[in-house]
């Protein structure tokens, strides 16, 4: 679970969340509208937000009221309707009743598309800037658990899953409960630590839902996501720092630090952080020979603490999976990865509805604030690829046949496609109250397990 513990963490989600989703409120939203617009139809009114209007405008040149409202969970675009009220003769063949039901089908459907687009374009920036995305490696194995039984080991990479090749955390993450919740058994390939590679089956049977809560995935199978050993060797010295002051160059390999010897990168760091300011000897192997590097430590402020840093990076190539592709490329990677996620929400969305997810894979506005915060901390890219993610959950959503929701309204419009005439105002009635009952339900179960989750 992702808590923030400070005041200027609990401000930048609550940042994060009113911009996150007042973007993909306003963008779902003018899918409507824009279609709309363009076959005809007369808009009324464009409101980001639901409640009292905290700003509005209404324009001279077409009469839309442009409205932003307190409650920010959602938005609507309201169209001429003469089932909501009279409508001037002069104005009726705009109204929304009145045009061909194709016509209506696509503004319906518009929302949703405009969302995809939307997450299409984040992923489309993010290819052609350059994602890094960690490797799938294994970490610790807890003995007598399905990921030890299987064979998995610590160092292990996760290669393919499900016979399809994985080279992010976040690819065979997916992979693995998609491939879970069909038999409760995960098809994984990896590759040892001496670069052979060996096929497993992890069984989980019975369990399969209950690991499709979160968090309970990987401590369920019994592994945790780890690194693998990083030499120190330095990829890079930073400019004015202790480490160029003393004489250190890219391609120096650090073997010892204070007649310690040291294994990897991370042993370096281990060592260096406590000693902020101090002055150690290193043994530094450069061209086939050992050189002893004396270095006065430098400080940095982390967390509250002073930790000591040598100003130099280490090689990560192995670590990270750089994602970066041309213009065109990066748009084809950008359809893809929208293609798989949309169908990896559909999936979880049916699962659910069949038992085979928990419910409390359901997440609310605190969970959703949570993560954007977190998000925007971590920097740009990881904001935009989790706006990408909420947009298309959005869309597809909204897809679902449910009354209120544009995936009903739509199957409204195929039904009177099909019967040659409207839906009775009975009809719609009943359905709006089936479609309120069902979102109370949805935001109810939502609620309760974010405050489950805090609790937790």
């Amino acid at each position: 679970m992702i808590s923030p513990q400070t005041p200027f963490e609990y401000l930048t989600t609550i940042l994060a969340f009113i911009v996150a989703i007042g973007v993909l409120v306003a963008v779902h939203e003018f899918g409507h509208f824009w279609v709309a617009r363009r076959l005809g139809f007369r808009v009324l009114r464009f409101s980001i937000g639901f409640g009292r209007a905290l700003w509005s405008r209404t324009s001279a040149k077409d009469g839309v009221e442009y409205v932003i409202a307190a409650l920010p969970l959602g938005g609507y675009v309201k169209l001429l309707d003469e089932r909501e009220g009279n409508v001037p003769p002069s104005e009726a063949h705009r109204a929304f009743n009145r045009q061909p039901v194709w016509k209506r089908i696509l503004v319906l459907l518009a929302g949703p598309a405009f969302n995809l687009v939307f997450a299409l374009a984040m992923y489309w920036a993010l290819f052609a800037a350059g994602v890094p995305a960690l490797r799938p490696f294994i970490g610790e194995v807890a003995p007598g658990s399905v990921a030890a039984e299987a064979g998995l080991r610590a160092g292990d990479q996760i290669v393919a899953v499900k016979g399809s090749r994985v080279e992010t955390l976040e690819a065979a993450t997916l992979k693995i409960l998609e491939d879970m919740v069909d038999d409760g058994r995960i098809a994984m390939r990896v590759r040892g630590s001496d670069g052979a590679e060996r096929d497993l089956e992890l069984v989980v049977g019975s369990r399969a839902r209950e690991l499709t809560e979160p968090e309970a995935l990987f401590p369920g199978l019994g592994f945790q996501i780890g690194r693998p050993r990083i030499p120190a060797v330095i990829a890079n010295v930073r400019e004015g720092s202790p480490g160029e002051r003393a004489g250190l160059r890219s391609g120096d390999e650090i073997v010892g630090f204070d007649g310690q010897p040291i294994e990897d990168f991370t042993e370096l760091v281990r060592l260096v952080e406590p000693r902020p300011g101090q002055e150690v000897v290193l043994e530094v192997r450069r061209d086939g020979r050992l050189l002893e590097v004396p270095v006065t430590l430098g400080a940095e402020e982390v967390g509250g603490r002073r930790i000591g840093r040598i100003g130099v990076e280490a090689k990560m190539e192995d670590l990270f999976a750089l994602q970066k592709y041309g213009v065109a490329p990066a748009l084809g990677q950008a359809a893809m990865k929208t293609w798989d996620m949309s169908i990896f929400t559909l999936q979880i969305v049916g699962r659910i509805l069949t038992g085979d997810v928990s419910l409390k894979a359901i997440s609310g506005p605190i969970s959703i604030a949570e993560t954007t915060g977190f998000a925007a901390r971590q920097g740009w890219r990881t904001f935009l690829s989790t706006l990408a993610i909420i947009s298309i959950s959005l869309g597809i959503l909204n897809l679902l046949p449910i009354p209120i929701l544009d995936g009903g309204q739509i199957l409204y419009q195929l039904a009177e496609l099909v019967r040659g005439r409207p839906v009775s105002e009975r009809a719609l009635l009943v359905g709006q109250q089936i479609g309120i009952a069902m979102l109370l339900l949805m935001m109810t179960i939502a609620f309760y397990n974010d405050i489950a989750r805090h609790l937790n």
